[in-house]
């Protein structure tokens, strides 16, 4: 049995993830919705209290897949108090949040001598930055993908994976407002991706990846930025 933890599930990839997971042999303790554990990652204590209150329903975790984030705009002509506190919350639920339950997840790990998989849902904006309105966002999934690569350099040999994947803009309510005609002209795809092709990808990567893969960072953004 394969116990994972996956944060942001009530809605658009989250969910999809959930979905794509639902198959024998896996356990999956889902956050954000009100049949799975609640946590308000605004708050420094909210990682580690989901993370016992997972750990107690499942015993152990084989997996985290760190995907609850927010994408909030930040003109940088707000006032100076406002602007500074829209950033620490979108550091603190994006990147934080995230390295908070995946320092857990390693110590976890290295207490039990057993190996686990971290995958981080980070974005497309990790490489080619954001909006004006953005810069936390695209700072944050940046950080996303450096912590990602530093777990996968100084904890394979110990069987600890880590992954990320980052998508452009995909097809769910947090990116209704955006999508349009200008925004499809500059994806050769034609369409931005859906959930559930995120979805497949953390599947993936928690369970069928090859562990030689660890540190991977892969796009899922019809070719809109390509490295």
């Amino acid at each position: 049995m394969i116990h994972i933890l996956a944060t942001g599930t009530s809605r658009g990839i989250g969910a999809a993830i959930t979905g794509a997971l639902d198959r024998p042999g896996v356990r999956i303790v889902g956050h954000g919705t009100a049949s799975s554990i609640a946590a308000d990652f605004s708050d420094p204590a909210a990682p580690a209290r989901l993370w016992e209150a997972a750990l107690e329903q499942l015993g152990a975790i084989d997996v985290l897949i760190n995907n609850a984030g927010v994408y909030e705009a930040n003109p940088i002509d707000r006032e100076e108090t406002d602007w500074n506190e829209a950033w620490e919350r979108t550091m603190r639920i994006n990147l934080t949040a995230t390295a908070a339950l995946s320092r857990l997840a390693v110590r976890h790990w290295q207490a039990r001598r057993q190996g686990g998989r971290i995958i981080n849902i980070a974005s497309r904006a990790a490489h080619r930055g954001d909006s004006a309105e953005h810069w936390d966002y695209g700072a944050s999934k940046a950080g996303m993908v450096a912590l990602t690569k530093t777990i996968a350099r100084q904890y394979a040999a110990e069987g600890i994976l880590a992954f990320a994947i980052c998508p452009g803009f995909v097809d769910t309510d947090m990116a209704a407002d955006h999508l349009g005609p200008a925004l499809l002209a500059e994806i050769p795809l034609g369409r931005v991706a859906t959930p559930q092709e995120v979805a497949e990808m953390a599947r993936w990567l928690a369970l069928d990846a090859p562990a030689a893969m660890t540190g991977a960072v892969l796009d899922v953004n019809g070719a809109s930025y390509v490295r």
